[in-house]
């Protein structure tokens, strides 16, 4: 007996609510952050319309655009490490000389159930200068010369915010992997393996062609998800020393409500919502290049 097609009426009852709940959640405040955009507004009633001069100024925002470029390096340690990592990994524990497997799986998704705020103060602790793991270690293995305060050098700052980031979410993705590579067949794998290619061979050539799209969704999670980082970043360091640290997330709360610059706060919003965007289309957009040129 064949099913009989959901009527329209049905379909819009079920996804009134959802889509209620995005529009109230997304794009009414994002509209909201255009309009206020437009003044000059240092919160309270009393507003003055300035037109296109906040968008003006952030322009020419060197604090902004150098936030952008911090944003821009998170993203790309990120992909490599949060991505590329997780794959590896998801490559180690498909052996079948990983024993355990589920235990693996739940050790590596733990960190992601975290809040980012708890992972900012552990990682702040291990950078700590007097007692953090990172220079006792050092000390302990007779390197106590390149003991230092870590988080104020800011040619590491960036690097070192970054790898709480990459520690956490490589579980998230893990499993995301872990869930395409159980829906290739085994006996392809065992197909190359007899054929005499290696384990990194069989990775990159067999598994990896398999579930490129999946990677594809996990590397536009990992840039959107990065391009509006704040939380550990803001417990560790605040964006310095100086500004060395400063992501636009961050830049855009100063502004707003450390500064109670609000209009200006709202324009930088809209300037992160468009970068973002553009990144994340440019991100897809990559592969599809590739693939026209090899044909």
């Amino acid at each position: 007996m064949l099913s009989k097609k959901p009527k329209a009426t049905t379909t819009f009852g079920y996804l009134i609510v959802p889509v209620a709940l995005y529009t109230f959640a997304v794009f009414i405040p994002l509209l909201v952050a255009v309009y206020y955009s437009f003044f000059e507004w240092k919160g309270g009633p009393n507003k003055t319309f300035i037109g296109l001069e906040n968008y003006a100024t952030l322009l020419h925002d060197t604090v902004f655009w150098q936030s952008f470029g911090h944003n821009l390096y998170l993203v790309l340690l990120c992909v490599i490490g949060q991505v590329g990592i997780a794959f590896i990994f998801v490559m180690v524990i498909s052996t079948r000389f990983v024993k355990l497997k589920g235990i693996h799986r739940t050790l590596g998704f733990f960190p992601s159930t975290i809040s980012a705020v708890a992972i900012g103060y552990i990682w702040m602790m291990i950078y700590d200068s007097r007692r953090g793991i990172l220079n006792w270690f050092l000390e302990a293995i007779g390197q106590g010369d390149k003991t230092q305060v870590w988080l104020n050098n800011p040619k590491l700052v960036m690097t070192l915010v970054a790898i709480p980031l990459i520690w956490q979410y490589i579980g998230y993705y893990m499993l995301i992997l872990l869930s395409a590579t159980s829906a290739i067949d085994k006996e392809i794998i065992e197909s190359a393996e007899l054929d005499g290619a290696n384990a990194v061979q069989r990775a990159i050539h067999v598994v990896l062609p398999m579930v490129k799209s999946t990677v594809a969704v996990c590397i536009v999670l990992c840039v959107s998800g990065n391009m509006k980082a704040f939380d550990n970043i803001f417990v560790m360091t605040e964006g310095g020393p100086g500004n060395a640290s400063m992501v636009m997330a961050m830049y855009g709360y100063k502004i707003s409500f450390a500064q109670q610059n609000m209009g200006y706060g709202s324009a930088i919003s809209v300037g992160i919502f468009v970068l973002g965007m553009l990144v994340v289309g440019g991100m897809q957009l990559i592969p599809k290049l590739f693939a026209k040129k090899e044909a």
